[in-house]
């Protein structure tokens, strides 16, 4: 089962998670078989970390709350909340697989809270600039919650165009870059 896992950070806490950094990543490694995609979001400034994006493979709901609450930085209190949604990979790739790479145009994560009739089921045409693509879940795979994307585009206005407006009670548009450890 896919899960989405964006935990956001709580004011003030940069330099706990700066303190923080090589534990998160040491966290992480661990599922790293697991991992779809991963990153943090950051502020207009694109320097200043928001939160952090891990979009994962694991056995069940329980595993998924496991991996976002036993995070170091959630431990701690770098987080101030996590949104957790179980959540469909319908690009059948990982971040890595992406054809556009690690780097190269301005890189987004956009999030549709689902209001209604399931919407944006399947990737828009022309969709070459999707890094990771999917609609929310609820825990048990039937409910539909809205739509999660990881794309590439040259603007905020651009890249919240890939969802249906009307459809969603709130679509939130990050700075979103690819993570991981440095090579």
């Amino acid at each position: 089962m896919e899960f989405l896992c964006y935990h956001r950070d709580r004011p003030g806490s940069m330099a706990l998670r700066d303190e923080l950094l090589e534990e998160h990543w040491g966290y992480m490694d661990r599922f790293a078989k697991e991992m779809i995609a991963r990153g943090p979001t950051l502020a207009d400034d694109l320097d200043t970390p928001t939160g952090s994006v891990h979009i994962v493979d694991l056995p069940d709901p329980a595993a998924a709350r496991a991996f976002a609450f036993d995070e170091p930085y959630y431990q701690a209190g770098v987080y101030r909340d996590v949104v957790l949604r179980r959540w469909r990979n319908v690009l059948g790739r990982t971040m890595w697989d992406f054809p556009g790479g690690r780097t190269g145009g301005d890189r987004y994560l956009v999030l549709g809270l689902g209001a209604g009739p399931a919407a944006d089921l399947v990737p828009p045409p022309g969709s070459d600039d999707l890094i990771a693509y999917g609609p929310l879940l609820s825990d048990d795979g039937s409910a539909w919650l809205g739509t999660a994307a990881l794309l590439r585009a040259p603007d905020p206005e651009s890249a919240r165009a890939v969802l249906t407006p009307d459809r969603y009670a709130d679509i939130e548009v990050h700075h979103w870059q690819f993570g991981g450890r440095p090579s």
